[in-house]
């Protein structure tokens, strides 16, 4: 199992991918495969056998080329010295390198590839499988050499329940950048009088532009701004909400976080795109909009939605004890 460098597994703080890639680790050594770990830093939280190419993690460096390749080299010549029988990829530029690795590569494909993300796979054609995380997604571009679809899952402890909280306020919990919504998520909510909790990853230079210039001049006493929370402190926060608001203007691929909020029985509403329909239940684990305009009445609509109901949606279609 090949994760990018950036992160630990499982993250502290900010790291779908992450969560995602750990919960999967473990699923399997559970199912008794002999599963090895390359990634970055000292340690993980996983039950596989760890194998770090760089004592240091490298999300001071996220963006930037030379920590991603450098990775990927060691991680195969490291491969090259082993013996394996499937590399599951989870890099960026690790998939390139697949016809120089000795065993077949199959790659999660993270990202959204209706554009050059998409066209990079295209290129690669059948040196690698694709797997898609929804349907969504793959629907995008039919014509890459997918395997399989595989919704993402959490590890059956983050399946916790919990009693509903409508009194809590509305959470926004994403990157600061526009196609994540939260100018969306503020309006909707000074529109419906509900106060809104405004959390999310704000590191690189382009998210702080966005806070400082455009989100920030639109906040009032109502809106909470939480920047860059700890993982303890986005499970809390998913826990005391109301509901979750996703307003996305892309074609998102998954979204993590809507699981993690049904998870602890934290209905969800959202803005009918990407895979969010795949993963919300209209009308049962959240409401889905067709437009903003409707998100103000859905958001007061939260007290219909039962929390066990979300818990049993995502336990029974997106743990990864299910089979």
């Amino acid at each position: 199992m090949v994760a990018p460098p950036w992160y630990e597994l499982p993250p502290l703080g900010y790291g779908g991918l992450e969560v995602i890639t750990a919960a999967l680790v473990d699923g399997l050594v559970d199912r008794g495969h002999d599963v090895t770990l390359f990634g970055a830093g000292n340690r993980t939280g996983t039950r596989a056998r760890f194998v770090s190419t760089t004592g240091q993690l490298q999300y001071p460096r996220l963006g930037e080329l030379m920590p991603a390749v450098l990775h990927t080299a060691r991680v195969n010549r490291l491969i090259a010295e082993g013996d394996f029988d499937v590399v599951h990829d989870h890099t960026t530029d690790g998939p390139m390198t697949a016809p120089v690795r000795r065993v077949p590569t199959v790659v999660t494909v993270h990202g959204a590839v209706d554009g050059e993300f998409g066209d990079y796979f295209a290129a690669l054609g059948g040196t690698v499988r694709l797997v898609a995380i929804s349907q969504a997604q793959r629907l995008q571009r039919p014509d890459l050499a997918w395997a399989a679809t595989v919704h993402n899952a959490l590890p059956p402890s983050a399946i916790e329940g919990g009693p509903a909280t409508p009194d809590g306020p509305v959470l926004w919990l994403a990157r600061f950048t526009p196609d994540k919504g939260p100018d969306l998520a503020v309006r909707a909510c000074q529109a419906a009088g509900l106060p809104l909790v405004l959390a999310g990853k704000c590191n690189e230079q382009e998210e702080r532009r966005y806070l400082d210039e455009e989100i920030c001049p639109l906040l009032d006493d109502s809106v909470e701004l939480i920047i860059n929370p700890g993982r303890a402190d986005t499970l809390r926060l998913l826990r005391e909400a109301r509901c979750l608001i996703m307003p996305i203007r892309w074609s998102e691929p998954f979204g993590m976080v809507m699981i993690e909020a049904m998870a602890v029985g934290t209905p969800v509403v959202g803005l009918r795109s990407g895979a969010l329909p795949e993963l919300v239940r209209h009308g049962v684990t959240g409401w889905i909009a067709d437009s903003a305009d409707e998100l103000p009445d859905l958001l007061c609509r939260v007290k219909e939605i039962d929390a066990e109901d979300c818990v049993t949606h995502v336990r029974t279609n997106f743990s990864a004890a299910v089979t």
